[in-house]
């Protein structure tokens, strides 16, 4: 079971331009609160599992987290190291609440224009499954339009940056207008969507063009741009593996941001739902918030 929107009423957004100095060379720390509560309503005594805490390999110190709810829980690490809180929820209404202090730097999305591509036939065993098919990203399905529009840009961190400008101007951001069945391809052809439909897409394009690519989602804090949601929520991105290593993209904001803080990282957004349950279980409603921690 996906989710992306419930009734959320617009968490309060302090000055935060002096919590940022964008002109400092070496990044300041920056403290952040994160978090968000789910209400359920379950028709029998069930399961539910919760991917809403921060990845532990990234460049984010968790300082602080805490769980608030009723419900019996216990936490476990996934196939792809995303950090999953299993549920006992009983039958009829519940509320999963959690929050976490934690501290990242005020340094943006690292842009490195000279990374380079591995040539696909040097690419180790193990970034293979990181260009294959998936369920919702089908570069199978799209290769043909990828090399069509992106064949004849130099390789490397351009190519990937081509990708991004052009899926951001292809796709025209509406709530609603897709669903969680909806795939690359679906998106391609109606050319709207939702900030998951404009990872899925990027990440569809870049494995078609056998580079590397994962489907990440997180907590994107209100810092510097103003979000152009009026509503916090998570946000879905993607991440491609150049000179040896991974670089963060973002084909919805196609801009560099501060604070992002990873939750989970997977083949598409199947692999990180954000609440999967295992019975007959209503979305009440859920709140997020990201922002930066004037107390910490």
């Amino acid at each position: 079971m996906h989710h992306r929107r419930g009734d959320r009423p617009v968490p309060p957004c302090p000055d935060l331009e002096p919590a940022i100095d964008r002109a400092t060379a070496v990044p300041e720390p920056l403290p952040l609160r994160v978090g968000c509560e789910f209400r359920f309503r379950a028709a029998a005594d069930t399961t539910a599992v919760l991917q809403v805490a921060p990845h532990a390999d990234q460049l984010v110190e968790v300082r602080g987290e805490w769980w608030d709810t009723a419900a019996p829980h216990h936490g476990y690490v996934d196939a792809f190291g995303n950090r999953c809180e299993r549920f006992d929820l009983p039958m009829g209404e519940s509320r999963l609440g959690y929050d976490a202090e934690v501290q990242t730097t005020t340094a943006p999305d690292e842009v490195a224009p000279d990374a380079w591509e591995t040539p696909t036939g040097a690419l180790p065993d193990e970034l293979l499954r990181w260009i294959m098919p998936s369920r919702f990203c089908l570069p199978d399905e799209l290769g043909a339009e990828a090399w069509q529009l992106f064949g004849d840009v130099p390789a490397g961190w351009g190519r990937v940056q081509a990708v991004c400008d052009w899926v951001h101007g292809h796709l025209q951001y509406l709530e609603g207008s897709s669903n969680p069945w909806t795939t690359a391809a679906d998106v391609y052809r109606s050319q709207q969507g939702v900030c998951r439909d404009f990872a899925h897409l990027a990440i569809t394009f870049c494995r078609a063009l056998n580079i590397p690519s994962r489907y990440v989602f997180g907590y994107i804090p209100d810092i510097g741009d103003p979000l152009p949601d009026p509503y916090m929520d998570f946000a879905a991105w993607f991440e491609v593996h150049l000179a040896g290593r991974w670089y963060t993209f973002d084909a919805r904001l196609d801009q560099p941001r501060v604070g992002r803080v990873v939750v989970g990282r997977g083949r598409d957004a199947v692999d990180v739902a954000m609440v999967t349950s295992l019975g007959p279980v209503e979305l009440l409603g859920f709140q997020v918030h990201a922002d930066v921690d004037l107390a910490g």
